[in-house]
């Protein structure tokens, strides 16, 4: 059996309004061994200010790569969020990503179907989203890179709408990034989801949602961006790892998804308990 270690979402700085290398060490000082970089396409302002945490994939894709040298921590993945249902933004989008990730040393790019157009009927999203993952999925092939897919928009709320985008293209670079966060919020067991995925389980959000977020929002949404610290919300992590280390045959890296720097001193304080 794999792995369970310990990495971070760099979100959990969003609110800090600081550059990309001031995240990777915050995270390192905290004690996480994997970061999860976001990258964006083309030029954002505050990113380019220094004011924000994302990367340009117009960058040179060894900025990650030293910065994490320099840290000493390693990229679990890229948080590589693109609508699949949208092919004219996604298709190159995620080829792009995917080359990068390949450069810098992340072993996974995630992403979701995202938002769809009002137009197009769900059997036409899901030609859409073939098209996508086919045509990125040649690409991550070639370079040995896992496509996670994650449980966040209007297909993947449910057990069987996630497998069917899994099953859209028959490859070994397809697999899932499951959010323990949004299965929750969308009304499922996330333990029993977890299960059914752990055979394709390339890597995982750990996100844990707070007994208000739950009462407001539970079978409400989708999906949140960042959940509370772990250990302070809804979600049982005991029962996570146990899953990952019984049923998984892979090193799998909690990414944990908080928003703000306490939180995330406070969750691996409490995942770190956990493993030992």
């Amino acid at each position: 059996m794999g792995n369970v270690l310990l990495g971070i979402n760099l979100e959990f700085v969003r609110h800090d309004d600081k550059p990309f290398e001031w995240a990777v060490e915050k995270a390192a000082q905290l004690g996480y061994d994997y970061v999860e970089p976001m990258v964006h396409w083309g030029r954002e302002l505050l990113s380019e200010a220094g004011y924000f945490h994302s990367v340009s994939m117009l960058d040179d894709p060894y900025r990650i790569k030293r910065a994490c040298e320099k840290a000493g921590v390693k990229p679990s993945g890229l948080s590589t969020h693109t609508p699949l249902c949208k092919p004219e933004i996604s298709t190159e989008y995620l080829k792009q990503a995917v080359r990068f990730a390949a450069e810098c040393g992340a072993p996974v790019v995630n992403t979701d179907e995202g938002p769809k157009t009002a137009w197009t009927t769900e059997d036409e999203d899901h030609v859409l989203m073939r098209y996508v993952l086919k045509e990125a999925a040649a690409v991550a092939e070639a370079r040995g890179i896992a496509i996670g897919i994650e449980p966040h928009q209007q297909y993947s709320k449910h057990p069987d709408g996630l497998d069917r985008i899994y099953n859209l293209v028959d490859s070994p670079a397809i697999g899932i990034n499951f959010d323990t966060g949004n299965s929750y919020l969308c009304d499922h067991d996330p333990i029993e989801w977890l299960q059914r995925v752990a055979d394709r389980l390339v890597h995982l959000h750990a996100k844990d949602i707070s007994v208000e977020q739950s009462d407001a929002q539970r079978g409400k949404v989708t999906g949140t961006p960042v959940g509370c610290a772990c250990g302070d919300g809804v979600i049982d992590w005991k029962a996570v790892i146990d899953v990952i280390r019984q049923g998984v045959d892979r090193d799998i890296v909690l990414s944990v998804e908080c928003g703000t720097v306490e939180q995330a001193q406070r969750s691996i304080c409490h995942l770190k308990g956990l493993l030992s």
